[in-house]
């Protein structure tokens, strides 16, 4: 049997296999330190997860020709490839933050968790099997249920894991519901043979279509995506700031690469019909992001109803159901994700000395760290899509999309939402550059926490200026899909 595995089949599973390993010496190192608070599991994440992504991008390149892998359950392609990129940069960000944040970073457990849920979303974007899905699906969300709630002194915490895991459950039921009825009429669950075998059986439209809407319930839920958002702000309220920042850019990363692939592989006989329904939900999701995040006075339930916001946004890209569209998908995805966290890398630096998560705790901050004022600044304004930023192109691309696909309307829904957005982010900047301090202890990251913000704040800045190895690299991506 082990004959058959070859050396492309274990190069294409390489960030899995090193996710593997790390977590076992993660946990062995824990076994060894328990009882005592020793930052060694923290730095050997860190490293671990480092190595892990310069050797996926070394020796885990696909060819030019996408391949089906290990019995049709792994699509090898650039997508897959650069979300796993995505994923593995995102978890060592967070990890970053994670030094000395409360008593959460000698945990050896919070690392192990937070390395499965990695792996599980590294699989979700390679998934070409609905078996597989569902498995690398679960293998992202079970984990993610505990860090929520990980924080068992915290009311809230333990309120935002739970509220997690029974909307989680109730949503994927829904979505393996779909699955099933997906295998019954294609007779295949491979979503490359979904599309003839459903032709091949003469499935009527609209059962097609109820199908869709079932598994859309599931992939709905992962990407906030309207009326599946309600659960977003409690949870990232109460769930450890990291791990806020975790949610809103990587599992939303892989909800979004995994809605693509399966609509354009699975259901291109009912594009349009798919189409629409994106199309609407995007809008809804748009403008109930935007709209309910003008009234917020936590830092942290505004950024969760930006992530809705920011959730339609691309949503709108992928409504366009072309080329150009899942290209601006994974360059929003992109800037979006590297500027969400630096968003939060600031929070988690204030609310650590001020103890709050309230909007007017960040008066004066410019006063009290003019550098942590300014990273809040470039990432708000990058959120904003104000120019030259990363943020600014990847509306831009995302518009462009829109305006091919014939979906005029939608990227006017687009822009409007983009000046509601403004607003809310200039309000916190008002508060952080024109109101009076509420105190004078200065404010001030432990040092993996300025990394971390400096190398975000330096690619949001990249990503708006040097756009064309960037926008290659997605056009690469997009390309495995068409």
């Amino acid at each position: 049997m082990f004959s058959s595995i070859t050396a492309d089949m274990l190069l294409a599973i390489l960030p899995e296999i090193s996710l593997l390993l790390l977590m076992l010496v993660v946990f062995v190192a824990d076994l060894v330190l328990h009882g005592k608070n020793s930052p060694l599991p923290a730095w050997i994440t860190i490293g671990g997860l480092g190595l892990t992504l310069l050797a996926t991008i070394a020796f885990a390149q696909p060819a030019a020709q996408p391949q089906l892998l290990w019995g049709g359950m792994l699509r090898h392609d650039w997508l897959a490839f650069i979300f796993k990129v995505i994923f593995l940069f995102s978890a060592l960000l967070v990890t970053l933050l994670t030094v000395g944040w409360q008593k959460l970073w000698y945990k050896g457990e919070y690392y192990i968790l937070l390395l499965a849920s990695t792996m599980g979303m590294t699989l979700m974007g390679a998934s070409a099997d609905l078996v597989m899905l569902f498995l690398a699906i679960e293998t992202t969300s079970i984990p993610l249920y505990i860090l929520a709630g990980f924080v068992t002194t915290d009311r809230k915490s333990n309120e935002a894991g739970f509220k997690y895991l029974l909307f989680g459950a109730v949503t994927t039921g829904i979505m393996l519901y779909g699955f099933s009825l997906l295998y019954g009429f294609a007779g295949t669950t491979n979503l490359y043979g979904i599309a003839s075998g459903m032709a091949a059986s003469g499935v009527p439209i609209p059962v097609i279509v109820g199908a869709l809407l079932l598994v859309l319930v599931g992939f709905g839920f992962k990407v906030s995506m309207a009326p599946l958002h309600f659960w977003a702000p409690d949870v990232y309220e109460g769930s450890p700031t990291p791990i806020t920042a975790f949610l809103s850019t990587a599992s939303k990363a892989a909800g979004l690469a995994v809605l693509m692939r399966v609509m354009l592989a699975a259901f291109p006989g009912i594009q349009p019909e798919w189409q629409n329904i994106i199309a609407v939900g995007s809008a809804l999701t748009m403008t109930i992001g935007n709209l309910i995040a003008l009234s917020q006075h936590n830092i942290k339930r505004l950024l969760a109803y930006s992530s809705i916001a920011h959730a339609g946004y691309s949503l709108l890209a992928v409504a366009a159901a072309s080329e150009l569209g899942v290209l601006s998908v994974v360059y929003y995805l992109l800037v979006y994700t590297v500027t969400q966290i630096a968003a939060f890398a600031v929070v988690i630096v204030v609310s650590n000395v001020t103890g709050s998560d309230e909007i007017a705790d960040f008066a004066g901050l410019h006063r009290r760290n003019p550098m942590l004022a300014l990273a809040l600044l470039l990432s708000f304004l990058s959120l904003a899509g104000i120019p030259p930023l990363g943020g600014f192109i990847a509306k831009v691309l995302a518009f462009a999309a829109a305006v091919q696909a014939g979906l005029i309307w939608l990227a006017v829904v687009g822009v409007l939402n983009s000046i509601v957005g403004l607003y809310y982010y200039l309000i916190v900047l008002k508060v952080a550059y024109l109101d009076e301090p509420k105190g004078e202890a200065v404010i001030a990251p432990s040092r993996p926490q300025a990394a971390t913000l400096v190398v975000s704040i330096v690619l949001v800045l990249i990503l708006g200026v040097v756009i064309a190895p960037w926008y290659n690299w997605a056009a690469s991506g997009a390309g495995g899909l068409f």
